[in-house]
């Protein structure tokens, strides 16, 4: 195929998330931080609404709002291991709160303009690996909205979709078992 694109598609069969716990320091600079975000920007988007947006959570916030989020959990009835996991989950150089930002619309419905947030998480987390970065996505306790709203600034009728955490690559994590495309397709 003439605009047949062979090294992307290689990234692609080998592409894997990086668990935050494996992730070092340094975090990619304002600068590669700005240049990931744009090209996650680069998602369908029906109606070009831009129905999501960014927060970026720094070392110093992060470490600022870890003993936070622990304290949260233990509020929801956690007991001190889920505490001491939701600590750790801040331990990530930077993190990208994705938040889903609906914009009112008689063309495109609610649930396609929260479909496209979530293009945003998965084209962030290729970006930052197809830069070297090791990247995940997740959400976890501080996704929620009694956390995220007066600890990240997140509106009414905003969600966030997904935390990326982004930093230094660690060890490969190994191959996971993938689905059995065989299985999972119907042709009609």
């Amino acid at each position: 195929m003439e605009h047949a694109d062979p090294a992307t598609l290689a990234f692609l069969r080998r592409r894997r998330s990086h668990p935050p716990k494996l992730l070092t320091g340094p975090a990619p600079s304002r600068e590669a931080l700005a240049d990931l975000l744009e090209l996650a920007a680069r998602v369908p988007d029906h109606g070009k609404l831009e129905p999501w947006r960014f927060v970026v959570l720094g070392r110093d916030t992060l470490d600022r709002l870890a003993p936070v989020l622990a304290e949260h959990v233990l509020a929801r009835g956690g007991d001190e291991a889920a505490a001491e996991k939701a600590r750790s989950a801040f331990g990530s150089p930077v993190i990208v709160a994705v938040v889903s930002a609906l914009v009112a619309s008689p063309k495109v419905p609610e649930w396609e303009q929260f479909l496209s947030a979530g293009a945003v998480c998965l084209e962030l987390v290729n970006a930052a690996l197809a830069a070297g970065y090791g990247a995940a996505w997740l959400t976890g306790p501080a996704a929620e909205p009694e956390f995220a709203r007066p600890h990240l600034g997140i509106g009414e009728g905003e969600r966030i979709v997904g935390l990326v955490h982004i930093g230094q690559r660690g060890p490969t994590p190994p191959e996971r078992p993938r689905p059995d495309i065989a299985a999972k397709t119907t042709f009609l």
